[in-house]
């Protein structure tokens, strides 16, 4: 009686091919699974932007007692023309938890609606959980263009 010992080898052989591919193909799919959960939850990096100065607008774009926000670099710079027609410049984000800050001409504050915080005109905390006041800048008017520059005000 004769055995054949080669057929089960390569039925083995097979086996091991199929399973090795099925093995392979469920490595695949969990990859395409999770590389997006992965790219989504780390951010992208991103040069810093140095930015010295920008121009906020046009002195007409700003009747008295109004606002209007503006990138400065990567943050927001609110920039307030007070009702005697001078301009003022802070940072937009609340020192609470940096949240952007809106004007309110009829009340003449700056607030923050996320916690209700409060700030005067030239940018100190009147009431709310703001632990320091916002950060002022330099608004001149040049060529009737308004210009934000960093630095504090003296």
């Amino acid at each position: 009686m004769m055995v054949d010992t080669e057929k089960p080898v390569q039925s083995k052989s097979r086996r091991t091919f199929i399973d090795n591919l099925l093995g392979v193909s469920v490595i695949a799919w969990l990859g395409t699974l999770f590389y997006p959960l992965i790219k989504y939850m780390v951010p992208p990096k991103v040069a810093n932007i140095s930015v010295n100065q920008v121009e906020a607008g046009l002195v007409a774009e700003f009747p008295n007692n109004s606002a209007k926000i503006v990138r400065f670099g990567r943050k927001p710079v609110i920039v307030i023309r007070k009702k005697n027609g001078e301009f003022t410049a802070l940072t937009a984000t609340c020192t609470h938890l940096d949240c952007t800050v809106q004007y309110l001409p009829d009340a003449g504050i700056i607030w923050c609606a996320c916690h209700n915080g409060k700030y005067d005109i030239n940018g100190n905390n009147i009431s709310g959980p703001p632990p320091r006041p916002l950060t002022r800048m330099v608004a001149e008017v040049q060529n009737d263009k308004v210009i934000v520059m960093k630095g504090e005000v003296a």
